[in-house]
């Protein structure tokens, strides 16, 4: 994206306000990759103070609202963030959310951010992150179950530590997923048909059931979910969920994740760990990363969207 310089407005006690218009101005997917790589380091050998995420459902409308702090020694801040799946069917946003950050020192408040787009393009950054990881440095085919916003995102964020040729594209709505193949040079098909072979398979569909069937995987696939829907919904099936699985938390998949919750599953290391060398799977394995986002992730692209407005 080409920078474009932006006033910000202001809120209460004078602190500035950043739009989504502001923030994706400044925001390059390459730069929040990099971030995040550091962050999950910094939280997996305990230099971030965060508690686990919790979402509570809102009464009568079939959403989520959350709040998440956290507190690093550069940054400081917290997200509010509401989730209602059911926008998706009124052409709206399933998330939005709200980021303020505060000086580390003082505690003052310095910015207010808006955060829908920070979390979209952070969740992917984080999936890049862990794919660049594990994944061969050449990879043939990538199955998406799923044609929404993180879709799109993944498919940015991808591009930026792999080339892959063969891009498959399942969704619920088929229209929807021709609609982003034609768009992306990929190709529309069932979801078993998607995942066939396929080296990546990135899950974002946020559906309280199982889609993806293990059985359909390749030996040595590389899986990601980051569609939720509660912390007693599961967008992957045992079979799957048997292979290695890697998370962003430990605490807050215990706490948050009904891929790892619904079944069990044996955690073999935080995303973190790996990228840093403490953990390192088995590159003829199977893995599953199981993302549920966390606050210090958010704080991070935050305090990079504002260190390049106010620069």
């Amino acid at each position: 994206m080409e920078h474009q310089e932006r006033e910000p407005t202001s809120g209460a006690r004078g602190i500035p306000q950043f739009d989504e218009a502001a923030i994706g101005s400044v925001l390059q997917m390459a730069d929040v990759i990099r971030t995040m790589r550091q962050v999950l380091i910094e939280f997996s050998k305990g230099r971030i103070a965060q508690p686990a995420r919790r979402l509570f459902p809102t009464p009568v409308h079939g959403g989520f609202l959350g709040a998440m702090p956290a507190a690093a020694a550069h940054a400081v801040g917290a997200k509010l963030v509401t989730f209602f799946p059911h926008n998706a069917e009124r052409n709206l946003h399933t998330h939005n959310a709200s980021i303020v950050l505060f000086r580390p020192e003082t505690g003052e408040p310095i910015a207010l951010l808006d955060g829908r787009l920070i979390t979209e393009m952070r969740t992917a950054a984080v999936t890049a992150a862990y794919v660049d990881a594990v994944a061969p440095a050449e990879v043939g085919s990538l199955a998406i179950l799923g044609a929404g916003v993180q879709a799109r995102a993944h498919l940015e964020a991808l591009a930026c530590v792999r080339t892959i040729p063969d891009i498959r594209i399942w969704n619920r709505t088929r229209s929807r997923a021709e609609a982003l193949a034609a768009a992306v040079g990929g190709r529309a098909l069932d979801a078993r048909d998607a995942v066939h072979g396929a080296d990546i398979v990135i899950v974002c569909t946020a559906s309280p059931d199982p889609v993806l069937d293990g059985a359909w995987l390749k030996p040595g696939a590389k899986v990601a979910s980051v569609g939720w829907r509660g912390p007693d919904g599961a967008e992957l099936d045992a079979a799957t969920m048997a292979h290695t699985v890697i998370v962003d938390s430990r605490e807050g998949a215990a706490t948050e994740s009904g891929n790892v919750r619904r079944y069990n599953a044996h955690i073999f290391a935080e995303l973190g760990e790996v990228l840093a060398g403490d953990k390192v799977p088995d590159p003829r394995a199977t893995v599953v990363f199981d993302s549920i986002g966390m606050a210090c992730e958010d704080i991070a692209a935050a305090s990079l969207a504002y260190e390049c407005l106010t620069r």
